[in-house]
């Protein structure tokens, strides 16, 4: 069914900013986020007569920011930022709980040392707000696998976010 003007109106207020806190993530740079959330509606905005009700309208979105992202990232020959100090972030967020900052270096750093598959998985749940169903559905895997991925990656990030508060 094919989005009318106003419901793809109504759809862009109630999820642009999720997509835009998920490309964030996986940017890691506040103008690429953006440029990634333009692109993404612009895609939907031209594919809107392939809407699917059904799958879910963030879903949908995020599926659609997911391409965006790995075409950018092909296109300029690069992987997204893997490795603390790969990136260097637009503005530097300091921050006593990294956990209560969702735009802080330290999160972004914390983020970079998970394994792509987790990062991925856990930012299209926690960050896109997706359903585990739907992630798995973003990144075509089981949902199982999905679930442990998101599971360990939090796993990682409490384990991350201890050592790096204990004092030396």
């Amino acid at each position: 069914m094919a989005l009318k003007r106003s419901d793809f109106k109504d759809l862009v207020e109630g999820h642009a900013p999720a997509l835009y806190r998920l490309a964030y993530r996986l940017m890691g740079d506040s103008h690429d986020a953006e440029e990634m959330v333009q692109e993404t509606l612009r895609s939907a905005w031209t594919s809107r007569d392939r809407f699917d009700s059904d799958r879910g309208e963030r879903a949908w979105l995020a599926s659609i920011l997911r391409r965006r992202v790995v075409d950018r990232w092909r296109r300029i020959g690069r992987r997204p930022p893997t490795q603390p100090g790969d990136h260097v972030f637009d503005v530097a967020i300091d921050g006593d709980d990294p956990l209560a900052n969702d735009y802080s270096d330290e999160m972004q750093r914390a983020l970079a040392q998970l394994p792509e598959e987790m990062r991925e998985a856990l930012l299209l749940v926690v960050v896109g707000e997706l359903t585990h169903q739907e992630a798995a559905d973003v990144m075509g895997a089981p949902l199982g696998t999905i679930l442990s991925r998101v599971s360990r990656a939090r796993q990682r990030l409490r384990q991350y976010f201890t050592v790096e508060s204990t004092p030396t």
